[in-house]
């Protein structure tokens, strides 16, 4: 299938342990990985209202906060969940494969 391909490392699940936030860059692309209780999400390594790195953020559950205007956003669909951002954050498909982080950067 092409779209397999497409799926590129990030990294083991082993160093990503639950209810933590891991910043890798897949070519070229920012992406901030969360652990909630187990499932792995990924979002672009940006906040939508000033550009900050989402990864430096808080994650509670399913949500992640901007540490710098504290805008918050549903990792398991980009969705804003608090102001000031308008605009949700873009999420990118996982998958986990023989204890590795796949995810697709590319569509």
């Amino acid at each position: 299938m092409a779209g397999e391909s497409l799926f590129v490392p990030a990294l083991p699940l082993g160093e990503l342990p639950a209810g933590r936030v891991r910043v890798v860059d897949l070519a070229g692309v920012r992406v901030a990985l969360c652990n909630v209780d187990g499932r792995v999400y990924a979002v672009l390594d940006a906040c939508t209202h000033d550009d900050e790195p989402l990864g430096a953020g808080a994650l509670a559950g399913h949500v992640i906060e901007c540490p710098r205007h504290g805008a918050q956003f549903d990792v398991r669909d980009g969705s804003v969940v608090r102001l000031p951002a308008a605009v949700p954050v873009r999420t990118f498909p996982v998958r986990v494969d023989n204890g590795t982080i796949l995810v697709q950067v590319q569509e």
